[in-house]
């Protein structure tokens, strides 16, 4: 007898099946901790911690949610909308090819997407090194001494490095002279950030003479029109000014053509998106800022340094961190405070697959490409550059050429009367026939023509040194070995694939396979950010679905989604008041009121934009101190221009009084900017836009789902109120507004290629799983909470006694009495196998918890378990039965090293020391390194490949 039929057919769809993939505790398991918190329900638990004055009630018009095979279907109709072309637009993007061994190994294995920044040196080794290999790459192809580890885009790093020439250069003028053959959003991105530091931009020939009071001077190289200029006479000329010469460049010519540190360059930057990663209409690629020595502990951006370990091994680790721009807060220059990792550890990736001769081939086969090409336009009678590496430019019959090369799929660059032709590794034989058919109308014999190549590169600017030299460019060139490279990497790094990353403000949630299926789909991967507009309709409709459903998510009236990472976000959203101030006359609004327990990107991005930070202290309790920001909103009433608060409150509680908080500063005439850090505590339960903000920046690499890579890629878009829409970030190439506000990034929509993850995110979660979502990761931070209080104090709590997504535990007594700490429990829960919370932020000597609402309750559990562990280990220093310096929280982490030791003389066993739970025997991460050690690191700064041999027994 069968059974009866319980359920209706609509709910054996499984429509929010999603819901319960993404969130990790069970329905059981929520009961169990709801129960232990004193809640009935996750509804009870959200009205009973968030203020009553800031909760919303309503319905996200994101809609139901759906199955992934329905969302995957949806979206890859309306990718389907855009018309994949061959792009030989150029002006700093280019076709590529990823290899496979790179694409599947790398860019799709949640192994390298799913890490976070390499803070924790021990538990990320393999990355630092992939790091390390491309911070020689770029080293080796410039011909510099000194590189970052990747910067957002070839735009904004050329801005970065204008602000670095000012600082390091002797002069003491405002100038800032851009060649006029520098690519058109790069000088965008320069105009608007020399704006508010109070620069004159001057473009010209750099050939010609110097303007008074220059301190850079910017050059590209080759121009972006295809020329290549020897920069040896003008790099003396600048020189001779006391100015700082800065050329962005191109990696793959510079295989070929001499480097510019070898012309006289103080400053190098550029895009290593050819190397390996895709066009994605416009990101997230990774850009790179090298210079001579003596910058270095100016420059912006990470640099990967080497050190060693206690053991005195060589060990890796981001260098001179103290040396960040953010962390100077209002004393800034930059506010940068990330990276693009995936996309830099692809491109080193590529450089050590292909090697010196692999990468030198390529440039070759491209450039002898373009001399074919030059030999067919110039026997048709039109008239090149005469010299090129890969960029041929000409007058020509614009609408007819365009005609017949839209006609065969083929994208060209179209500048008033000139024409521009970037050819790249992607072209083929039958590639450069179409190319030359759609200009000239004939078809050709491209063989034919190879013997007389027209060779584009001066005698005098040929490349004569060597490059990639080191071993690791030099074996890997198998796939096989490859593969097992990339593998030895990964197994070295602590991912999400391991367990839980509890980082307060991180946010490290589940990224969902299915979300991170599109990324690769070349409708998505090989668009060109300035493709014709009727080739891109799907991902116009997908961005603007998806600004909608984050307008409507954080209460805002229009979304921009150029900005392509957070601190760019305050960036970009402080720049949207400040112009709103000027519209009205008021220009003079230019002080920014932050609490004292901001993020130094905010004191950062508030100095960038000109504006005075004036510090409001916090209260006994975390919160903002209501009387001190009355006497200094009203001290600087005149003047003021915003305040910026995060919300929920950096020391993780919702504070009761933010309403009043922005109507304070609406009296004064002053915007308020909230922070969207913290916003996956905000999602479908309070609003922004309701609350009384004007602008915020959102996360989308943290509350909604887009992986933080190891360090990069991230999003950071800003939501606006109606009377900022019209100073929203704009693009001088590809405009999309009326807004006469210059661009933030090079591209017009940031990282576009990884917004589907957001947009699937959503979709797959609907209104309802929105919701859920929050409510759970309230209940994870909350229970976790409860279970550590009495071992450790929780240091802020709101309203009820409870703590929002996250809680600070402070260690500070614990220290002072034992001797132990932040830092020793940080490499500690190494041993127990976690990630370590997020250290000595917002407040000194504590740790910051963020479990998210992804993690099962089985692992919260764990984390508990080795947290009340490890309190145990320090009351044996408390009793006296261990001195502080002999116990395993000194000693660790414990590597497979420390048990092969043949004499175990440490006071305690080997299994406490590396085997501390039962867990640990089930299965165990071992981290690649004893303790690094920071101090020699930054004494003895190396930011290159250490000699092989120095490997040995690391």
């Amino acid at each position: 007898m069968r059974p009866p039929q319980t359920r209706s057919l609509s709910e054996l769809l499984n429509t929010n099946d999603f819901t319960r993939r993404h969130i990790g505790p069970s329905a059981a398991e929520q009961a169990e901790m709801m129960q232990a918190l004193g809640v009935a329900s996750l509804d009870e638990l959200i009205e009973t911690t968030l203020p009553e004055a800031i909760q919303f009630h309503g319905e996200l018009t994101a809609g139901p949610g759906v199955t992934e095979a329905q969302a995957l279907a949806d979206l890859k109709a309306v990718a389907q909308k855009n018309k994949v072309f061959r792009s030989y637009i150029g002006m700093g993007y280019a076709g590529t090819h990823t290899p496979g061994v790179i694409g599947r190994n790398m860019l799709e294995n949640p192994g390298w997407y799913t890490a976070y920044t390499p803070y924790q040196a021990e538990i990320s080794q393999g990355r630092l090194e992939m790091l390390l290999n491309f911070q020689q790459m770029v080293m080796d192809l410039t011909g510099m001494p000194v590189s970052n580890a990747s910067l957002l885009d070839e735009a904004t790093a050329a801005a970065e490095a204008m602000t670095l020439a000012k600082r390091q250069g002797k002069s003491k003028g405002n100038v800032f002279f851009v060649a006029d053959d520098v690519h058109p959003q790069t000088l965008d991105v320069i105009r608007t950030r020399a704006e508010y530091f109070g620069y004159d931009i001057v473009t010209g020939d750099p050939s010609g003479e110097m303007p008074e009071g220059v301190f850079g001077v910017l050059a590209q190289y080759p121009g972006t029109y295809g020329e290549l200029r020897d920069l040896s006479p003008v790099a003396e000329k600048v020189h001779e000014a006391g100015a700082a010469l800065i050329v962005a460049t191109d990696l793959l010519a510079c295989a070929l053509v001499t480097p510019p540190g070898e012309q006289g360059a103080d400053i190098v930057v550029g895009s290593a998106q050819r190397f390996g990663v895709p066009m994605g209409f416009g990101g997230p690629h990774a850009a790179f800022l090298a210079c001579q020595k003596g910058f270095e502990r100016s420059m912006p951006g990470r640099v990967i340094g080497v050190s060693k370990d206690s053991r005195g091994r060589v060990a890796l680790r981001m260098a001179m961190q103290t040396r960040e721009q953010h962390i100077r807060r209002e004393k800034a220059t930059s506010n940068i405070c990330t990276a693009q990792a995936l996309l830099a550890n692809m491109a080193g990736a590529y450089a050590v697959y292909h090697g010196q001769e692999g990468i030198r081939t390529i440039a070759q086969r491209t450039h002898r490409m373009a001399g074919i090409l030059a030999k067919a336009l110039n026997d048709a009678g039109l008239s090149v550059n005469d010299s090129f590496f890969d960029t041929l430019t000409f007058e020509g019959d614009a609408a007819a050429t365009r005609e017949r090369a839209e006609a065969k799929g083929i994208n060209f660059r179209y500048d008033g009367g000139r024409i521009g032709v970037t050819l790249d590794e992607t072209v083929t034989v039958a590639d450069l026939s179409d190319v030359i058919e759609a200009i000239t109308g004939n078809a050709v014999d491209v063989l034919k023509l190879d013997s007389d190549a027209v060779d584009g590169i001066p005698a005098n600017l040929g490349r004569t040194s060597d490059f990639l030299t080191h071993p690791v460019f030099n074996t890997h060139h198998s796939e096989h070995a490859m593969l097992r490279y990339l593998k030895t990497l990964e197994n070295k790094d602590y991912s999400l694939t391991h367990g839980m990353i509890p980082l307060g403000s991180c946010t490290m949630k589940l990224n969902a396979t299915a979300e991170m299926i599109p990324v690769t789909w070349p409708e998505f991967g090989q668009l060109h950010p300035f493709a014709p507009a009727d080739q891109t309709e799907g991902y116009a409709q997908m961005l603007a679905e998806l600004e909608g459903w984050l307008a409507d998510i954080t209460g805002y009236d229009a979304v921009s989604l150029q900005p392509n990472s957070g601190a760019q976000g305050e960036y970009a959203g402080l720049l949207t008041i400040r112009k709103y101030h000027e519209s009205r006359g008021e220009a003079h609004r230019s002080v920014c009121l932050i609490p004292a327990s901001a993020h130094g990107t905010n004191p950062a991005s508030a100095a960038m934009m000109g504006m005075s930070v004036v510090v409001v202290k916090t209260d006994a309790e975390g919160n903002i101190d209501l009387d001190d920001l009355k006497a200094k909103a009203e001290q600087h009433s005149e003047n003021l221009g915003a305040l910026m608060i995060t919300y929920p409150s950096t020391h993780g509680v919702y504070e009761a009084n933010v309403t009043e908080v922005c109507d304070l500063i609406h009296q004064h005439g002053g915007q308020v900017y909230l922070d969207g850090a913290n916003m996956n505590a905000l999602v479908g339960v309070a609003k922004p836009g309701l609350i009384g903000s004007d602008v915020s920046h959102l996360n989308l690499h943290k509350t909604f789902a887009i992986p933080h890579g190891g360090g990069g890629p991230g999003m950071g878009p800003i939501g606006v109120k109606a009377h900022l829409t019209p100073f929203l970030p704009n693009h001088a190439v590809a405009p999309t507004s009326d807004s006469a506000t210059g661009a933030v990034s090079a591209a017009p929509y940031g990282s576009a290629s990884i917004l589907p993850i957001s947009y699937l995110y959503i979709r797959l979660l609907g209104a309802r799983g929105l919701r859920e979502s929050t409510g759970v990761a309230l209940l994870n931070a909350n229970y976790i909470a409860q279970q550590l209080d009495g071992a450790y104090p929780i240091l802020y709590t709101g309203q009820r006694g409870r703590v929002a997504h996250e809680c600070i535990i402070d260690i500070r007594p614990l220290k002072a009495s034992s001797g132990i700490s932040e830092e020793d429990i940080a490499k500690r829960l190494m041993d127990y196998g976690f990630h370590a919370p997020t250290m000595s932020f917002p407040v000194p000597g504590t740790l910051m918890i963020e479990p998210t609402e992804s993690e099962p309750k089985a692992e919260l559990d764990r984390f508990i378990t080795a947290m009340l562990g490890i309190r145990r280990e320090i009351q044996e220093v408390q009793d006296g039965l261990i001195r502080a310096e002999d116990s395993p929280l000194k000693h660790a982490p414990h590597t497979q090293e420390d048990l092969l030791v043949e004499d175990w003389t440490r006071a305690y066993s080997r299994e406490v020391g590396a085997l501390p739970t039962a867990a640990q025997k089930q299965w165990k991460y071992w981290p690649a390194v004893n303790r690094v050690d920071n101090v020699y690191g930054d004494r003895n700064f190396v930011c290159s490949c250490p000699p092989m041999e120095e490997w040995v027994g690391a």
